[in-house]
C-alpha cells in the first residue's frame, strides 16, 4: 500500500475488472480513511485502494463522492456510483455486511457503548492535532491525559486485553489511528512525548498488544514518519506522495 501513488487533477479514473469487488478511495496519512483500512483488514474483506491527492483533487473524484473527502467506499455490487462516506458509517455497514468476523458486541447494551465512547474520543482528536500542528511545540497534555483516563479505566474495568474482548474490536479499531498518530508527538526539546507508565498501565499493554494485530501491522506507520508528513503539512504542502516516493529510490537501489 505504501508505493502506491496519490491520484490528483488531471489523473484518470482507475480501470478495475468487472470483479464486484470493493473500492476505496482514501489518502495514505488520513486517520479516517485508517479506521476502515483497518477494518477492512480485519475482515480480509477484497477491496482495491484508491489514494487521492486531497489538495488537487481528480475531477472525476469530486462527482462521484458527494464530499469529495476520504474515506468514500464504492459499492459496486450495489449498482453505478453507489458510494459511501464518513468512517464510522462506512465501518458499522462493513460489519453488517460481513459477519464472518464480528467487531461490536452481540449485546445491544454493550454495542451502544462502545459506540459512545467511539464518539467520546472525538475531544481526544480534536487536542491531539491542535498539538500535531503546533509550531511551537509547547505542549500542555492535560485535556490528552485526562481523556485518556476515561478509556484507560474502561479497559481496567472490563479486565480485558482488548476492549473487544481476547482480540480487537471496533472500539478497538475506531481510535487506534489517533493512538497510532500519538506517537509523532515531540516535547519542546524534541524527545517524544510519553505517558505515564503507572498511571496508564493498562493503556500502554494494550497499546503494544495492538502493535502486534495483524490489520494493525499492514497500515503501520511509525512516529517518525507520521511526524514527517505532518511536518510537510504545516509547511502548507502536505507531501501525500512520501511512501511512494521512498519505494522507488529503494528500488532503483
Amino acid at each position: 500500500m505504501s508505493d502506491t501513488e496519490h491520484l490528483t487533477t488531471g489523473s484518470t479514473k482507475p480501470i478495475f475488472p468487472d470483479d464486484g469487488v470493493l473500492r476505496l478511495y482514501s489518502m495514505r496519512f488520513c486517520p479516517y480513511a485508517h479506521r476502515v483500512h483497518l477494518v477492512l483488514d480485519a475482515k480480509n474483506i477484497p477491496h482495491h485502494n484508491i489514494y487521492i491527492n486531497l489538495q488537487a483533487k481528480p475531477d472525476w473524484f469530486t462527482k462521484m463522492s458527494s464530499t469529495a473527502k476520504v474515506p468514500a467506499l464504492e459499492v459496486v455490487k450495489e449498482g453505478e456510483n453507489t458510494v459511501l462516506i464518513e468512517s464510522l458509517v462506512i465501518c458499522d455497514y462493513l460489519d453488517e455486511m460481513y459477519p464472518e468476523v464480528p467487531l461490536y458486541p452481540t449485546d445491544p447494551l454493550k454495542k451502544a457503548q462502545d459506540k459512545i465512547l467511539v464518539q467520546r474520543f472525538g475531544h481526544f482528536i480534536t487536542s491531539l492535532y491542535k498539538m500535531l500542528l503546533d509550531d511551537k511545540r509547547e505542549l500542555d497534555l492535560t485535556d490528552l491525559i485526562t481523556d485518556l483516563e476515561i478509556y484507560e479505566n474502561e479497559l481496567k474495568q472490563r479486565g480485558s486485553k482488548f476492549f473487544g474482548g481476547s482480540k480487537p474490536g471496533m472500539l478497538d479499531y475506531m481510535i487506534w489511528p489517533w493512538c497510532e498518530r500519538f506517537a509523532a508527538l515531540k516535547l519542546g526539546d524534541g524527545t517524544q512525548a510519553e505517558l505515564d507508565p503507572q498511571r496508564f498501565l493498562t493503556l500502554l499493554q494494550w497499546r503494544d498488544l495492538m502493535l502486534q494485530d495483524k490489520a494493525v501491522k499492514i497500515f503501520y506507520l511509525d512516529g517518525e514518519t507520521h511526524d514527517k508528513y505532518m511536518n510537510s503539512r504545516k509547511a502548507g504542502s502536505a507531501d501525500y506522495n512520501m511512501l511512494y516516493h521512498a519505494a522507488k529510490r529503494t528500488r532503483r537501489e
